[in-house]
């Protein structure tokens, strides 16, 4: 894969301000706006703001794990955000998707928007603000193979800016949860794909689970068995009382807790800590097939 080249220009000179990001060589646009500072972005960046294009508004509630985001279209996203300025509360920031060369048409941005709904879905790193989900809309196969580009140069734009929720936990897709063996029982290479994603292990007084190791940190999978009790007042506790509430960890029938989807966490140690119901080095109690702790790995790797 090509590496990209990004523009960013910070209007006020600081990250928290407006930021209007570009890929080079490329027609889409970026702008990253405060809530806060909406009259200036429209001061500052008229044209690229009265134009249509689609958009996300970001927020988070303090009693919830994920940050929300709420996606739009609209043929004038300006006049979009005044009415979103007035009538929706939760959000805190927007960030704005336009075309340099003005080619977007009403067809395009309803399929951008109906696409971004979907893959927002699927990644469910975010909740989603929306109500319901827009048909996509049909287009010739050049227009639908542009708009997929577009797409891709959303994901990279939004990453940049601070939101990766349109990134998959994991890169490697479909994995069938029916297949996973939550023991190293294989010999196999350590690594699972070519992006080079580590499978891990965790095998403690009959707790077992199956994690993959990422850029971001840590994927527990779905069927990773946790343990019932947790020590009282240790480090995780909290995270562990959200995820459970959240049904992402769920309670068996036969009264077992068990991962009911796939997880990333940024810490191996939170990780374990939550599935173990105690605090833990992560880095010496996940192991690859062969048996090494991800300290052991590093250490290899490094000499």
């Amino acid at each position: 894969m090509l590496g990209k080249s990004i523009r960013i220009y910070l209007k006020e000179g600081n990250v928290t301000g407006i930021k209007f990001a570009e890929l080079v060589n490329q027609t889409i646009q970026a702008l990253s706006c405060p809530r806060n500072k909406l009259p200036d972005l429209n001061n500052y960046f008229n044209k690229e703001t009265n134009t249509q294009g689609v958009y996300f508004l970001f927020g988070h509630e303090e009693d919830n794990l994920k940050p929300k985001v709420y996606i739009g279209e609209a043929e004038n996203v300006w006049e979009r955000l005044k009415n979103h300025d007035v009538k929706k509360d939760f959000w805190s920031e927007v960030i704005i998707f336009t075309s340099k060369d003005d080619n977007l048409t009403k067809s395009h941005i309803k399929y951008l928007e109906s696409r971004l709904i979907d893959i927002t879905k699927e990644a469910e790193r975010y909740d989603l603000e929306n109500g319901n989900s827009p048909n996509l809309s049909s287009l010739p196969l050049p227009d639908k193979d542009a708009m997929e580009e577009f797409l891709s140069n959303i994901k990279l734009l939004t990453g940049t800016l601070g939101h990766k929720f349109l990134e998959n936990p994991i890169s490697i897709k479909n994995i069938s949860s029916k297949n996973i063996s939550l023991t190293a029982t294989t010999k196999s290479n350590d690594i699972i794909d070519t992006s080079g994603n580590l499978e891990l292990y965790l095998d403690i007084k009959n707790i077992k689970a199956k994690a993959i190791q990422t850029n971001e940190g840590i994927v527990v999978l779905e069927k990773s068995s946790v343990a019932n009790n947790a020590t009282k007042n240790y480090g995780y506790g909290t995270l562990r009382e959200k995820l459970i509430s959240e049904k992402i960890i769920s309670k068996e029938k036969k009264g077992g807790f068990v991962f009911a989807k796939n997880h990333l966490f940024s810490s191996v140690s939170a990780a374990a800590a939550v599935i173990l119901g105690y605090s833990v080095n992560g880095r010496n109690v996940w192991k690859n097939k062969k048996g090494k702790t991800i300290k052991e790995i590093e250490e290899i790797e490094i000499k």
